[in-house]
């Protein structure tokens, strides 16, 4: 069984997306084919409507898998609110190759929203603000071949970019201040953070029902394996200080990769690992290997500033295979 994710960096349609889809297809479905996924986890899949007025659609990915296997997959999309339908961009999709059993979207459920009077605003805050997370996680049930059930968590975590703090900016780009910009790099830091603590409480959540629990974390985390957000997941044995909670703990398959090839993205000549495939410790016991598809990554930032419309994406997929009974 192999299971893979990739940010394919937002996959929309002009006029929204300057490069043409068919231009994005000829670079990222060679990627996802070569994959060869059983189950795919899927970042930054943006919503289209068909016609005005009536439900978004993903047809930028209907498109993208075309003449692959997973046109085929069965399918689970997170979704915008409670009970809404496709969000208008940066949706998560996970795609199968067997049964998905059930899925839900996930977001401020657990972890409520949070409530801060920010200090730099401008004019100042006479009331506290309520800071939402602004994408879900998404988990899913997967009977597999052999009928045993996957559970799937697919998640894509703020990125360390500051939040906006009303006032405090002269443009999309510029702060008026460097306390504002903090500020606003701290309420982004809160939610990455808080957005795995939610995740971490839906996975004691479930292990406590089922112990022996065949689960895995994938996506975009936005953090490499020894920041907050990984560390919050992980639950290691020298953070909580005890060793009955070994079995809750959450193993980190890439670090099994050799260190001068553990990177999915490349930012201004610094190799960083921020997408992951997190095990619980019983699925260790399947787990054969790990790959980082890494080979063809530009330096984003320079990337962006001499590619005109660079058509693939700044993340390297991942995919990491398991035998299952």
């Amino acid at each position: 069984m192999r299971i893979a994710t990739f940010n394919v960096d937002n996959l929309d349609l002009p006029p929204r997306s300057e490069i043409s889809l068919d231009d994005r297809i000829s670079i990222l479905r060679p990627q996802l084919k070569r994959l060869r996924a059983d189950i795919l986890c899927l970042q930054e899949i943006n919503g289209q409507h068909l016609a005005a007025g009536g439900p978004r659609t993903l047809l930028a990915l209907d498109k993208l898998l075309e003449g692959t296997i997973y046109q085929s997959y069965a399918r689970a999309v997170s979704a915008s609110s409670p009970g809404g339908g496709v969000a208008d961009v940066h949706n998560l999709v996970t795609l199968s190759r067997w049964p998905i059993l059930n899925f839900q979207s996930i977001r401020n459920t657990l972890v409520p929203l949070l409530s801060y009077r920010p200090l730099t605003s401008i004019p100042p805050a006479a009331e506290p603000l309520k800071i939402a997370f602004e994408r879900p996680i998404l988990v899913a049930d997967i009977e597999a071949a052999s009928g045993r059930v996957v559970t799937v968590i697919n998640v894509h975590y703020r990125a360390p970019i500051a939040a906006p703090v009303p006032g405090q900016k002269e443009n999309a780009s510029v702060w008026r201040s460097v306390s504002g910009w903090a500020e606003g790099y701290a309420i982004a830091a809160w939610k990455r953070t808080a957005q795995a603590l939610e995740t971490r409480l839906v996975i004691d959540g479930l292990l406590e029902t089922d112990a022996s629990r065949f689960l895995i974390v994938a996506g975009d985390f936005n953090a490499e394996d020894h920041e907050t957000p990984l560390k919050i997941l992980i639950g290691a044995e020298e953070d909580t200080g005890n060793g009955r909670l070994a079995e809750r703990t959450l193993v980190v398959l890439d670090r099994s990769i050799s260190e001068d090839r553990r990177f999915s993205v490349l930012y201004h000549g610094r190799a960083q690992m921020l997408d992951h495939i997190l095990a619980s410790w019983q699925s260790l016991a399947h787990f054969r290997g790990i790959e980082a598809h890494n080979e063809t990554l530009a330096d984003e930032l320079i990337s962006s500033a001499q590619v005109r419309k660079e058509p693939g994406s700044p993340h390297a997929p991942i995919v990491a295979e398991f035998d299952v009974p």
